[in-house]
Order: structure tokens, then C-alpha cells, then sequence
């Protein structure tokens, strides 16, 4: 059962379930920022990885290119012993000219050579003058052992020099005929001179480089990776072995992205280094960036659907206002809506209410018009039984006429009622009141005329007047014997209804037994006369009966619904 405001439950539970607009645009906002978010996720993450390979390769290819570098100079420092084995003055064991001469051609080099007995004693040390003797012990033993030993070139680690007191790395190189017998050939140089080296091929940033001694010591590195000498940080080992990628371990007390290359002519090894988060880290920057973008976009389309939703919210509240105007019968103007469609069915509601509104002014006018024409019909049924009573010679007779005479009245208001202010056509009311009383043969009756439409009150007297004449032609005229014809026309004239009403073939002196007056004659000359202002002849000849009337165009008009003045008079 409905509450006190009139709102079932089923409607009250679809109200509840009813949702803003704005919700649903959010939803689709949603539906259509986070798949494509996750999308770009993916794809994000998808870039990372690939980008991490390239970098890996990039990596492991410099590394590989340091450790060439390394191997090229190391190899320079070797072939620069060999040409000094062949050294004459080496050769005879003069170690003064040997001084000279290697002196001068590596002055401003920051290279040495020095020259070592099978004791590891320093016979010549291009780092001082020359003196003759024996000038002290070698600082690097193991690496001239393994040079006596060997019969190629000895790589050191790295060395503090005896006479430097720097870090050092030394080639040596054994010479067997000299005249002094078997010696060790050195090349000196400082350690930190190898720094450029590897700094030759540029690291991404972020990332370090050490060249690390057998005994996992820094011999040189970039800035900020250490110093020469100290022993670089790896957990878990002293060493390293070359990589064919990076790996992770753990440097100093970080974790790290490591790759390493060994020296393919010494025990020396190239790293590369980065925080185990350089390479996570453009992911992280790109998701930041991602989701600060995303913050941004979801901002941007919060804004754009409040506005959105606040413009459809406040159209459809005017549409709401105007429907409800519209269902208080109050008239509702279209009005300009920044949504096409809305404005489509607010276009829509301002003809339905001018639509309704005509619809109401017609019922309104109809009602008026039914209340001042049921006084009229009052009056009229009121003649009618006055006038039927006078011609009627008994009680059934009277009945009789009287009730055709209600039935041809209720006739022309059905007309009425159903074509309202349309107006009633003159055929069909003819055709109305002619066809209850029309002969089986229909051939001996034409109703022909232009079409035309008649006003309320028109209606009803010329549907009375057709009703009287048609009554007539049943008892005296044309269907009131074989071969009697009615032929009904009408035509506009000017400014006026030209109509005729013609009964042939009644017989002679038919005609004068209609002249006596009664309801119909009142009715022709009484209501269609002075209440139409119509010209009314009645013409009667041997075998023939003729009705004229010539009524006012302005008297019948549709768009005129009569006055007081035209309404019939009781006969008195």
C-alpha cells in the first residue's frame, strides 16, 4: 500500500538503487584510465627490462674494452723490454751507459727501468744517478723471481718502490747474455698512470672502475672508488674472476651490480661497480613520474566529470522543473540546454505542453460549449415536444416523431463531441440524418458538395434542418413513393453557402400536402433563417419540392462558435 506521499515501495527501493550521473562517469573515467595505466605499467616495466639488458651489455662490453686498454699498455711496456734486451751496453755489462742512454729516452715519461743480479740486487735504477755497485735489494722479490724463472714477461702486483715510496707496477723481462751473466730487465712506472686508462671508454653515470692487483689491491681507479693500495671491498672474496654479465654482490657495505674482466697478460682484473638500485632506479624514476602523471590525469578528469556531471545534473534538474510544471499543467517554454540532447527533449516538452495546453483550451472551450448547447438542446427539445404534440394525432404518434427527432439531435452532437473545434463536416452530418431514413435503393439519393466544415451551432440547426426535411420526405416527398429522388448540393458563392435541397418525382400535388406549418417549417425558417442569417426559399412545382438556402460563410465558419443570439427559440 502506497505511503502518505503517494510513493510505492518497489519505486522507493529503484529511487535507492538510482545512482548521481557523476558516479557513472567516474566508473567509466576508471573503466578507461586504469587499464591504460596498467598498460603503460607494463610496458614501463617491460622498457626496464630491456633497457637493463642493454645497459648489461654495455657494461660488460666496457669492462672488456678497459681490460684490452690495460692489456695494451702492458704489452707496450713489454715490447719496450724486449728492444732493451738488444741494448749493446747491456749486453757488455756497461750499466753506466746503459743508464745514459735509457734515461734520455724515457725522460719526462714517468717510467724507469732498473736492472737486477741473480741476488735481486739493483745494478742500475734509472729513478737515481748511477753509482757503481750494487744499490740495494729489489722491493718487489716475487715478481723478479718469477722473472728469473720464466722465460716471458712477469706482470707484477702492485709494489710500494723502495726508492719512490709510491705505489708502482714493474714488467720485467730475464736477459741471459750479458756479459755480467743472467739479469733481470725492469719497467717501472707509477700505478696511478694507469688511471687514464681506464677512464678511455666513459661508464654510464653512477657506475665505478678499479683495476684490482692478483692480491685483489686497487692499482688505480676512477674517482671516488678508492685509492691506490687499499683492497677493494668485496665480500666473501679477495678476488675476482671475469663475467660474462653483471652479478650481484655485496661492495663495502652496499649492495651492488658488479662485472669483472681479467688481464689476459697479468693477474690484474678490471671491475665495474653500481649501487644494486642504479639500474631500478630510472624504473622508479619513470613509475614517479607515471604515477605523478596518473595524479595529475585523475585530477584533470575529476575536474573534467564534477564539471561534466554538474552540467547534466543541472540540465536534467531543469528538465525535472519543467516536467513537473508540465504535469501541474502549467506551460513549460523550451529553453536553451548546454547538451544537445536534453535540449532535444526540452524541445519536446514545450510542444507537449503546447500541445496540452491547446488540448486543454479545447476541452475547457468544449465544456463551455457542451453546457451552453445542452441549454440550447434544452430549449430545442422543448420546442420540439411543443410543435411534435400539436402535429400528432395520438400518444404512440407523438412518441414516435418525438423520439426520431432526439435521435436525429443526439446525431449531430456525437458529431460535435468527436471533432470538437475541428468543426463538423457537412457530408458526414448530412449523410448522419439522411441514412436512418434513406430507401434500400441508394441510387435515388446524391449528397454532392465541395467539402466543408461547420461550427457547433451550425451543426445542430442544419442537422435539425436535414433531420425535418428527411422526416418530410418520408411522409410526403421523395421516399415516400416508388421513384422518388433526393438530390442534396451545395457550392460556396462569394462569401456565402449556396445549398439545396431538392425531392423529384414525389407526384403531383404531393408538394401542397407539406405546406401545412409545423416543427419543420420552424426549424427551416425560424432557426436556420434568423439564427444563421440565412436566405430561405421554399420553391414547390408540379412533381418536385425545393429547399434553398443561402447561409453566411462567417455564420458556419469553425473558428466562430456562435453567440447567445443564435440560439433557437421554443415556437410559441
Amino acid at each position: 500500500m502506497a505511503d502518505g506521499g503517494g510513493v510505492s515501495e518497489p519505486a522507493r527501493r529503484r529511487r535507492r538503487a538510482a545512482r548521481p550521473i557523476a558516479v557513472y562517469l567516474f566508473v567509466l573515467a576508471l573503466v578507461a584510465l586504469v587499464p591504460a595505466f596498467v598498460f603503460s605499467a607494463v610496458l614501463l616495466q617491460r622498457n626496464n627490462e630491456a633497457q637493463e639488458r642493454i645497459v648489461e651489455t654495455l657494461i660488460t662490453g666496457t669492462a672488456r674494452s678497459i681490460a684490452q686498454a690495460v692489456d695494451r699498455e702492458l704489452n707496450a711496456n713489454a715490447t719496450t723490454l724486449k728492444v732493451l734486451t738488444t741494448n749493446p751496453a747491456l749486453i757488455a755489462g756497461d750499466m753506466a751507459t746503459f743508464h745514459d742512454q735509457v734515461s734520455t729516452a724515457l725522460a719526462g715519461t714517468g717510467s724507469y727501468v732498473y736492472v737486477l743480479n741473480r741476488a735481486l740486487e739493483a745494478m742500475m735504477s734509472t729513478r737515481r744517478p748511477y753509482a757503481p755497485g750494487v744499490q740495494g735489494k729489489s722491493a718487489d722479490a716475487v715478481s723478479s723471481g718469477k722473472a728469473f724463472a720464466s722465460e716471458g714477461t712477469v706482470v707484477s702486483d702492485l709494489v710500494r718502490g723502495a726508492v719512490s715510496q709510491e705505489y708502482v707496477v714493474n714488467v720485467l723481462q730475464r736477459v741471459e747474455a750479458t756479459r755480467l751473466g743472467p739479469v733481470v730487465l725492469g719497467f717501472n712506472r707509477a700505478a696511478t698512470q694507469l688511471a687514464p686508462v681506464l677512464l678511455s671508454n666513459r661508464l654510464p653515470d653512477g657506475w665505478n672502475v678499479a683495476l684490482l692487483d692478483g692480491a685483489g689491491l686497487i692499482i688505480a681507479a676512477s674517482p671516488g672508488a678508492g685509492q691506490t693500495g687499499d683492497r677493494f671491498r668485496l665480500e666473501g672474496a679477495q678476488t675476482v674472476d671475469s663475467s660474462f654479465g653483471w652479478r650481484h654482490e655485496t661492495v663495502g657495505d652496499k649492495p651492488s651490480l658488479l662485472v669483472a674482466q681479467r688481464s689476459l697478460l697479468s693477474d690484474w682484473t678490471v671491475v665495474a661497480w653500481a649501487p644494486g638500485d642504479i639500474v631500478a632506479r630510472p624504473l622508479a624514476d619513470a613509475f614517479w613520474s607515471l604515477l605523478a602523471g596518473g595524479v595529475l590525469l585523475a585530477a584533470l578528469v575529476v575536474l573534467v566529470v564534477y564539471w561534466v556531471g554538474l552540467q547534466i545534473g543541472r540540465s536534467v534538474h531543469g528538465l525535472e522543473a519543467d516536467a513537473r510544471r508540465l504535469g501541474a499543467g502549467q506551460p513549460v517554454e523550451a529553453r536553451a540546454f548546454p547538451i544537445a540532447e536534453i535540449e532535444t527533449v526540452s524541445t519536446a516538452l514545450g510542444d507537449a505542453s503546447r500541445r496540452r495546453q491547446a488540448a486543454e483550451t479545447e476541452v475547457r472551450f468544449l465544456m463551455r460549449e457542451l453546457a451552453h448547447r445542452s441549454k440550447n438542446q434544452m430549449t430545442v427539445i422543448a420546442a420540439m415536444a411543443k410543435q411534435t404534440a400539436r402535429g400528432a394525432d395520438s400518444v404512440p404518434e407523438f412518441v414516435s416523431s418525438f423520439e426520431k427527432r432526439i435521435f436525429g439531435l443526439a446525431r449531430s452532437t456525437d458529431l460535435l463531441l468527436a471533432h470538437g473545434v475541428a468543426g463538423v463536416d457537412l457530408r458526414e452530418l448530412l449523410v448522419g440524418q439522411i441514412d436512418p431514413f434513406c430507401p434500400v435503393d441508394g441510387v435515388r439519393v446524391v449528397v454532392d458538395g465541395q467539402s466543408l466544415r461547420l461550427n457547433a451551432q451550425a451543426a445542430q440547426i442544419l442537422g435539425m434542418a436535414a433531420h425535418e426535411l428527411a422526416t418530410n420526405a418520408v411522409k410526403y416527398g421523395a421516399f415516400a413513393r416508388e421513384g422518388g429522388r433526393l438530390d442534396v448540393t451545395w457550392q460556396r458563392v462569394e462569401e456565402a453557402l449556396a445549398f439545396e435541397w431538392r425531392e423529384s418525382g414525389i407526384g403531383v400535388g404531393r408538394a401542397q400536402d407539406n405546406t401545412r406549418r409545423g416543427f419543420g417549417t420552424t426549424v427551416l425558417e425560424t432557426m436556420v433563417g434568423r439564427s444563421l442569417g440565412a436566405e430561405v426559399r421554399r420553391e414547390v412545382e408540379a412533381d418536385m419540392l425545393v429547399w434553398r438556402f443561402v447561409v453566411p460563410l462567417a455564420a458556419i465558419d469553425p473558428a466562430h462558435a456562435g453567440s447567445e443570439a443564435g440560439r433557437p427559440e421554443a415556437d410559441k
